[in-house]
């Protein structure tokens, strides 16, 4: 096995979501988290101290940091394209967590600005590159079940203030079912049917506000700002 060049990635946005991330080093020795950063600097400290990241970094010194190759945009949604951008023109390639911006022309943007920039951009969720998925794929791509007609997906359950510590994104553009939890179920779909060239939907609000049970903060209401009940028809190409 030729030996593989090892990258350099600094963590911007050390919230629920980092801890995975911060495990990949030991599971990918291509891997190494050099710097974290988050706007509650005590937040990247505990984390760093927990995982054992060497640097913990303001967001200006961490993008302007040449040491690092790649940074990870942990951040809430409606900053993933703002901190994006602010890499690539550092200089740096991007993976973010999803959603890659919290609408189109963000998203456009983005990918703009790392191919004038000759830099790489990746969005989770990356799922679809796992054995269940892959093996469907080659399943429906040999044949297996003949063409395929249709398939349904659906997420079922109340809301993340029953359990997330921070719940409060999940509410407000950026965040709700649609850009949370379903980029899970359309890259699946699309990884394995391939591109959709008409989308038919209706959406509503449920409940226009929303009250937190789980710690740290049970009893806080929060606003609902983004669809929370919503239905679609995607045809395939």
């Amino acid at each position: 096995m030729e030996d593989q060049t090892q990258m350099n990635v600094g963590i911007i946005g050390c919230g629920t979501i980092s801890s995975i991330y911060l495990q990949a080093p030991a599971k990918f020795a291509l891997l190494r988290i050099v710097a974290c950063a988050d706007l509650i600097p005590e937040v990247a400290q505990a984390k760093a101290r927990r995982y054992g990241v060497p640097k913990v970094a303001l967001v200006e010194e961490l993008l302007s940091d040449p040491e690092i190759d790649l940074v990870l945009n942990l951040t809430v949604p409606a900053a993933h394209t703002e901190i994006g951008l602010a890499a690539l023109a550092a200089g740096k390639a991007v993976y973010s967590e999803k959603p890659l911006g919290i609408n189109r022309e963000q998203g456009k943007a983005l990918l703009e600005a790392g191919r004038a920039r000759q830099r790489m951009i990746g969005c989770a969720p990356d799922t679809f590159l796992g054995g269940g998925l892959q093996t469907c794929i080659k399943l429906i791509n040999d044949g297996a079940i003949g063409v395929p007609i249709g398939a349904t997906a659906f997420l079922l359950c109340h809301g993340h203030e029953s359990w997330h510590p921070a719940p409060d994104f999940y509410y407000q553009p950026g965040g709700g079912p649609m850009f949370d939890m379903g980029p899970y179920y359309l890259t699946a779909l699309i990884a394995m049917l391939g591109p959709v060239r008409r989308v038919t939907g209706s959406t509503r609000i449920t409940f226009p506000e929303r009250v937190v049970t789980s710690q740290p903060k049970p009893g806080k209401v929060i606003k609902v700002q983004t669809p929370t009940h919503i239905a679609g028809v995607l045809d395939f190409a």
